[in-house]
This record gives structure tokens, sequence and C-alpha cells, in this order.
């Protein structure tokens, strides 16, 4: 069966009440369940430190301007398990990024929490909406790899997404998802688990991405952000404990997801159409999702209903608190004008790699 047909089917059953569609097959489960003591074993050799609090607010240098509004949700990821300091998880990024492109002061909140499956998504929502401010401008959420490894029903897990997208839009903030990534790239983590753990990621990532755009949102592909670049470079890419993400690892899945942020704020240059130099298309959105599963920092938002656009954004350096200033850079390297917005009090800014 094809990838997307497997993502629809995992879509549909959300959406009528399914729960029994898994993302491995029976038998598979054995091996994997096998695999899985091994992988015990090696993976979380180091402790990750705590995420540290990245709430507060970004680009004072840009006054008394009202200030945008980003909230963060999801698991460990988004909370920025894995490294020490505030300027280095994926909000703190994202906020002085977004300060730097709107050249408005961001106001940052955080509510994801280490460990967390898809189905706290409906505590997480309740908690951002519950205070006097109302929904945020923009919500990034990053969630789907304790699902896989708590062999959570892909159904379930899809259901509560799109009922946490579906409630965030309706109250007025604009969406964007970070797919569940691509476990298949833990270090210590062999075959056939590697496997069956990259097939598992993929195919929650496809059926995420058809719930979000179906509830208004946009999603952008961390599976192979997550993929040939952590391979290729694990020591760099992950963390001491060798699976939450380094420094490096964060600013690249952030610099990925920036783009898409500030899309949806309409607040970057590149208009909504298809550019097909850089390999983007129309396509029936679980094709589309299937696609984006397959590629780094790929961006997936509704079109025409069923239909989907499928971009691959430029992206920019992205301004980190604690290093010396830079300009924005586009893919090709060259410099945009202007300069990188500021961080929380006492931050600076630096451009982290780029493809």
């Amino acid at each position: 069966m094809s990838s997307a047909r497997v993502a629809r089917r995992i879509a549909a059953g959300a959406a009528y009440g399914g729960g029994s569609i898994g993302l491995l097959g029976v038998a598979a489960v054995g091996v994997l369940l096998a695999e899985v003591q091994l992988a015990k074993r090696s993976v979380g050799g180091g402790v990750a430190p705590l995420p540290p609090g990245a709430d507060g607010r970004y680009g004072h240098a840009y006054g008394t301007e009202t200030p945008l509004r980003l909230a963060l949700l999801g698991d460990s990821t988004a909370a920025g398990q894995g490294v020490r300091r505030t300027g280095q998880t994926p909000g703190a990024l994202l906020a002085s990024g977004l300060a730097a492109v709107a050249e408005r002061p961001v106001d940052l909140r955080n509510v994801a929490l280490p460990g967390a499956r898809s189905d706290d998504l409906e505590r997480q929502v309740s908690l951002l909406l519950a205070g006097p401010a109302g929904a945020p401008d923009v919500c990034v959420i990053m969630i789907g790899a304790n699902d896989v490894t708590h062999r959570m029903p892909a159904t379930q897990s899809v259901r509560a997404m799109a009922s946490a997208v579906r409630r965030l839009r309706t109250a007025g903030a604009e969406v964007v998802v970070g797919t569940c990534p691509d476990l298949g790239t833990i270090e210590p983590v062999y075959q056939p688990l590697r496997w069956l753990a990259r097939r598992a990621s993929r195919q929650l990532a496809a059926a995420q991405t058809i719930v979000v755009v179906e509830q208004g949102g946009r999603t952008v592909s961390l599976g192979d952000l997550l993929g040939p670049e952590f391979a290729a470079n694990p020591r760099e890419m992950f963390g001491v404990d060798n699976f939450h993400p380094s420094a490096e690892g964060y600013a690249t899945a952030a610099m990925a997801l920036l783009p898409t942020v500030c899309a949806a704020l309409t607040l970057w240059p590149e208009a909504d159409r298809i550019d097909v130099d850089r390999h983007e298309d129309m396509l029936p959105v679980a094709k589309a999702a299937a696609e984006a599963a397959k590629e780094a920092g790929t961006e997936v938002s509704g079109a025409r209903a069923p239909w989907a656009l499928l971009k691959h954004r430029r992206r920019r350096r992205l301004p980190v608190p604690g290093a010396p200033a830079a300009e924005p850079e586009g893919a090709d390297g060259s410099r945009k004008g202007g300069e990188a917005g500021e961080g929380g009090p006492g931050s600076r800014s630096t451009p982290v790699r780029q493809d």
C-alpha cells in the first residue's frame, strides 16, 4: 500500500472514530519490542538537562510596537530539552527570528512538556487559551516521537492533533506543525528497529499533515532534517543523551520552521505560488503529505480542497541570542538587508548554518 493511502487511512480512522489502525504491522511488533530493549541500553547514555525557560519578550530593539505573540506546544523537542542555554531552545530561536523578520517585538510562551504524547495537547491548548490575552498570533506544535516509541494508536494520535489545531484555529491563531521526526536516525538504534522506526515516523508525519491542513494549519517536515544531516553528523546534531537534538540540531529545525511561521502571518516575501525550479507542486493532500514526509523542510498548506500546496521556502539565517549580530541571508547565501532581531535582555544575534 502506498504511503499516501496509509496516511489517508489513518486520518480517516481518526475522523470517523477508528482506533485500531497502528503504525506497524502485527508481525513487526515482536521484533520491535525485542529491539527496543536493546536500544534502551544505548540510548540515553548521557543525561539530558531539563529545558531552560525561554518565555518572555524578544526583539527589544524594535521598541514599543505591539508585540506579536508566539506559542510553542508539544513534547521535549518543542520545550528544548537537551540544551542548557535559553537562546539555544527552538522557542527562543523562532521568537528571535520572527522579531527580525517582522521588525516587531515577540512575546513567547512555551507550554510544551517533555515526554508528552499527542493526547496531552488538549491540556496544553486549554492552558494556552485560558490566559486573559486569548489566543496567540501563531502557534508552533512539535510532537509525535513519543507517540511512536510508546506505540500510541495512530488514529488516536492524529485525532488529538486534529482537535488541538481545530481549537487553536477557531480561537483565531495561525498554526504551524513540525511533524513527527524520523526516529530511524537515533544513532544507537540498529536494524531492523531503525527501519521500523523510520517507517512508523513517516506514516505518522504524513497523517499529521493531512489533518492539520484539513483544519486550516500548515506543516513542515522535520523527518529528513533529522535524517541525512543527523545521520551524517550524529555527534554534532544530537545532544549528550544521544536522543534529543543538540543546539545545532535545534537551530537547524527552527530554521526550517521559521519561513512557514512568517508566511502564516503574511510576513515572508515569497508568495504562495508554485516555483517549479524549487520542485514545488499542487497535489492531492494525501500525496503531498507523503511527499513532504520524505524531504526536509517541506511545507504543506491548504489550497482548493482536496488539493494542497507543496513548497520549499528559501531559508534565512536565524538570529540566535548570545552571539554577534548578523544580517538575514537567503538560500543562495546573499544578504537580504536589515539587521537581525534581538532576543531577551542582553542577548545578541548570530547566523546558523543553512542549505
